[in-house]
């Protein structure tokens, strides 16, 4: 039976941390952290998830602000009001929820915010940056997972990791943060031929596919750790994982639940993403001023 990683009482520690975080930086220099969210239209998805970071960041102290444009708001209006944003001292963190209406481009939009103000790490040059070993703003859901396995206590160095999914939002972040560790890293996709053989060879297993219980029990290795990033709804409405839970679980050394695993610490990560990215722009400011 596969020890269960609880992502809501870690998430809830790193809340705590952030939170104490805040207060510091409240101390050090008289004002909170600043996060603007950006929400452009009405997908119901995406007005939960935003509503939901707006009130995780008032809870530790920082500084929310949920702009909430129409579905017809044009390319040429974000990025103006994403310059605007760029330019704000009082913002430290911008983040626009993905998706956009169609006729706005994502590339286009993701590539106007300020990279130290890029909370949600898809800058190309904080990806760069990940991708070099250099410090940088890192997405937040691998970064939750990254937590989850060094809060489990979980040996990195020379762990074979095979990550099914290359996305740039989890998928190839994931896959540089473990080799960032050590680990041994191979990134599957629908196009890997024998998945299942190359699961089953995995010290640790990270799906991330976005397919409702696409990864069989059989598929884990007897003890590996399996991180289920995937939030799906089956044909019953129930929300499950890429993982198969209930015949995976037997096999795993530890496992993630859907809900309850990977989730709540990807808010969690993206409040740590804030004050860090804070902290960052007040020590620039500081040594910038120190030159003059």
């Amino acid at each position: 039976m596969g020890t269960i990683l609880d992502g809501k009482a870690i998430g809830a520690a790193v809340r705590e941390e952030v939170k104490q975080g805040v207060a510091a930086l409240v101390a050090e220099r008289g004002r909170p952290p600043g996060l603007s969210v950006i929400l452009v239209g009405e997908d119901p998805a995406s007005v939960v998830y935003t509503r939901n970071k707006e009130k995780a960041a008032k809870e530790v102290g920082i500084a929310g602000e949920l702009h909430r444009l129409p579905t017809s708001t044009t390319e040429t209006e974000l990025l103006a009001l994403l310059r605007r944003l760029n330019d704000d001292e009082a913002v430290d963190g911008i983040l626009v929820q993905l998706p956009l209406p169609k006729q706005i481009r994502a590339d286009a939009v993701l590539d106007a915010i300020d990279p130290a103000k890029d909370v949600d790490g898809f800058h190309p040059v904080n990806v760069g940056l990940l991708a070099s070993g250099r410090p940088s703003l890192v997405p937040c859901t691998p970064l939750g997972c990254m937590r989850l396995l060094r809060e489990a206590g979980i040996p990195l160095r020379g762990a074979r990791a095979v990550v099914v999914g290359r996305s740039n939002i989890v998928g190839k972040p994931m896959a540089q943060l473990l080799l960032a560790e050590s680990a041994t890293v191979t990134i599957a996709h629908s196009q890997t031929r024998d998945l299942p053989v190359l699961c089953r060879e995995a010290d640790i297993l990270v799906a991330a596919v976005g397919k409702a219980r696409m990864i069989q029990g059989d598929w884990v290795r007897e003890g590996a750790t399996v991180i289920d990033v995937g939030i799906n709804r089956d044909t019953d409405g129930k929300l499950v994982g890429d993982i198969d839970f209930a015949s995976a679980e037997p096999r795993a050394g530890y496992i993630t639940p859907v809900p309850g695993g990977v989730g709540p610490m990807t808010i969690a990560m993206l409040l740590a993403n804030t004050l860090s990215a804070a902290r960052r722009r007040s020590l620039a400011r500081h040594a910038h001023d120190l030159c003059q």
